[in-house]
């Protein structure tokens, strides 16, 4: 995803408006960019809350900043930059971050940033689009850079689907098990696991890559009594639009995601997977343990 980022980025150097904000993070991968256009492609150094402001004050001159770096370095370093700079300044940019939740384990916790999203959602009309396939970047990639004003934030990943679908933005149902079937939302990178911990349920499964503004209309659509909602963050963090959305109904939810407990180790992405009961057989393990009564009774 960040190769694809970087080609589809690159391009999109070609419109004057648009400007690369760095903070040495993928400098070199940028460097023929930078020699090609060296006034649009800015690397501020080790100083995350500075690239912030460079690109508060490019957006406020008409210009379309790409802000990038680890998540931890973009969101959570710079967050007041982000709320004052972007936000209070009514200016867009658009934030791309790798490293996801926990893609650099081995790096410790500083490299660690599961509550991004959480984070972005306290913001004001941000989109956000988290991709499962390398594929499915320069679609998303071209819709937030190209002819928009607003901010958004793009959550790029070491960790894929085996399959893109570059058109789910809204809900997309990739396996429908009827009427009254339990709905379990994938996001992002972690389709796959999903599909596979229900592979023998009667549930039916849909994938999104743009949890922010979350398709609401096609959960209305496709939820029965129970949803479950599996995201690559912090779990809990669709819990509000979700409950929202279906606050006139009768229905039972289920978010799963990262935990909040604080585990200080490193290991890898697949560790933290299995840890935080976000691979095949945790997803299972908490899904049959939430639709056990409705099974009992049904």
């Amino acid at each position: 995803m960040r190769e694809t980022f970087v080609a589809t980025a690159t391009a999109f150097l070609d419109d004057p408006r648009t400007t690369v904000v760095l903070a040495d993070i993928s400098a070199a991968a940028f460097a023929p960019a930078a020699e090609r256009y060296p006034d649009r492609v800015i690397n501020v150094g080790i100083r995350e809350q500075l690239m912030m402001g460079v690109a508060g004050g490019l957006a406020l001159t008409g210009h379309r900043p790409i802000v990038h770096s680890y998540a931890p370095f973009l969101v959570e370093r710079a967050y007041e930059q982000i709320k004052l700079d972007l936000d209070h300044q009514g200016v867009g940019a658009v934030l791309v971050s790798v490293g996801a939740s926990y893609d650099r384990a081995a790096a410790g916790r500083t490299h660690l940033a599961p509550a991004d999203v959480a984070l972005i959602d306290t913001l004001n009309d941000w989109t956000v689009h988290v991709p499962g396939h390398r594929d499915e970047v320069p679609t998303l990639l071209r819709d937030v850079v190209c002819g928009r004003q607003d901010s958004a934030y793009v959550r790029l990943s070491t960790q894929s689907n085996a399959r893109a679908y570059p058109d789910a933005g809204d809900l997309r149902v990739i396996r429908d098990a009827g009427a009254g079937a339990p709905l379990l939302v994938a996001v992002g990178p972690l389709l796959d696991q999903a599909l596979a911990a229900v592979a023998d349920l009667l549930v039916t499964v849909a994938y999104t890559h743009r949890p922010r503004p979350f398709d609401t209309a096609g959960l209305r659509a496709l939820a029965g009594t129970d949803v479950i909602v599996v995201e690559p963050y912090l779990a809990g963090t669709s819990a509000r639009v979700v409950g929202a959305a279906l606050a006139d109904r009768p229905h039972r939810l289920l978010t799963l995601g990262v935990g909040r407990a604080e585990l200080r180790r490193y290991g890898t992405p697949e560790d933290h997977d299995r840890w935080h009961g976000l691979d095949v057989a945790g997803l299972r393990r908490s899904i049959d343990a939430f639709l056990a009564p409705a099974l009992a009774t049904g």
